[in-house]
């Protein structure tokens, strides 16, 4: 019997705090998007029900565990800890190796395309005019 009891009231509070979330979308929704977009209609209580339902589906869950997003954090975290030693360390060099060779290219570019403004002799004029007027 107390068992039934606790069952029950568990079911209780789980509908009214359900109930409570929708009535809190529907009120948010019926004051900010209507407000916010043209055209945008107010919801209903049923509505704002389905509006939890399908957040729930497409984001996860409520109590900051779930979610799509999650699952993968944990896979990539389990294949990194079997990983050996010289196995992560050539998987860094390949992700951040082929980075450190572009920053490496670009600093040389850099550094070719100062030498190559720093070794233009004084007296060379610029080709540029020096009144706005000379340009033809």
């Amino acid at each position: 019997m107390l068992m039934r009891f606790r069952v029950l009231k568990i079911m209780v509070v789980v509908i009214a705090g359900i109930s409570a979330l929708s009535w809190v979308v529907m009120m948010l929704w019926n004051w900010l998007m209507p407000a916010l977009f043209v055209g945008a209609r107010s919801i209903d209580f049923l509505q704002a029900l389905g509006l939890l339902v399908l957040s729930k589906i497409l984001f996860g869950g409520m109590r900051g565990h779930g979610g799509w997003h999650k699952h993968g954090e944990h896979h990539w975290h389990r294949r990194w800890e079997k990983l050996t030693p010289e196995e992560r360390e050539k998987f860094q060099h390949g992700m951040f190796g082929r980075r450190r060779h572009r920053d490496e290219a670009y600093a040389q570019a850099c550094r070719h395309h100062q030498d190559h403004n720093s070794h233009k002799p004084e007296n060379q004029p610029d080709n540029k005019p020096e009144n706005k007027h000379e340009q033809a």
